[in-house]
């Protein structure tokens, strides 16, 4: 099978960047912020050219319920907030109240605080209290990766009919192929279950660290 996919050089992707709604002070603050203060973990952000394409997304869907399951500091729940519809919530779930007090600076300040309910505490238990309905018009999983089978399962059936969940690091860095631990096991084992879940219809995307795209019927 032949592809037209092309490798990104660090060029190549400051031009992408560059022409995709780039970050703006608010954003670019942030990002450098996190890789200042947590050099170590600053690799758990999304990429500046998936928060721009979750802004779209968001918008696009006219999204007023959406739930996102993992925070860190807040760059995609700022983006995800951006492009909800009037009145539209989103409710992040995360367990550290270190991470998510660099979020909540960066909110505030872009204005978007009041539409952020950030709930500290174990995922799935925070998704098991959710109502049992189909309400949510939209999902972002970016958390620990072992535990998305349990956060799949508690969010699709509360996915309205049409509803998007988007799911980072399907691909893992390109270690699905050949999973080197734990992580890429989970993540190679996840990717079969959206694959042969008749409730969705899924694309996987070369987004940043691949990012899958399902649509719940």
């Amino acid at each position: 099978m032949t592809t037209k996919s092309i490798p990104l050089t660090p060029e190549l992707h400051a031009y992408l960047v560059a022409h995709g709604s780039p970050p703006d002070d608010v954003m670019r603050d942030l990002i450098d912020e996190t890789r200042a203060a947590l050099p170590g973990d600053a690799q758990m952000q999304v990429a500046p050219e998936q928060a721009a394409f979750l802004t779209f997304l968001t918008r696009l869907l006219n999204v007023r319920q959406a739930v996102e399951v993992g925070t860190f500091t807040g760059l995609s729940a700022l983006a995800i907030a951006r492009g909800l519809a009037e009145g539209g919530r989103l409710t992040c779930l995360d367990i550290s109240e270190e991470y998510t007090s660099i979020a909540r600076r960066y909110w505030a300040r872009a204005g978007v605080a009041d539409r952020i309910d950030l709930r500290i505490g174990p995922a799935a238990d925070t998704l098991h209290e959710l109502p049992y309905e189909r309400h949510i018009d939209f999902a972002f999983i970016d958390a620990d990766k072992t535990g998305y089978p349990v956060y799949w399962s508690e969010l699709v059936p509360r996915m309205r009919p049409g509803g998007v969940i988007a799911v980072d690091n399907v691909l893992r860095g390109g270690r699905v192929i050949a999973p080197q631990n734990a992580d890429d096991r989970a993540i190679a084992a996840f990717n079969d279950e959206v694959l042969a879940d008749v409730r969705v219809d899924a694309v996987m995307l070369p987004v940043a660290d691949g990012l899958t795209l399902a649509r719940v019927l």
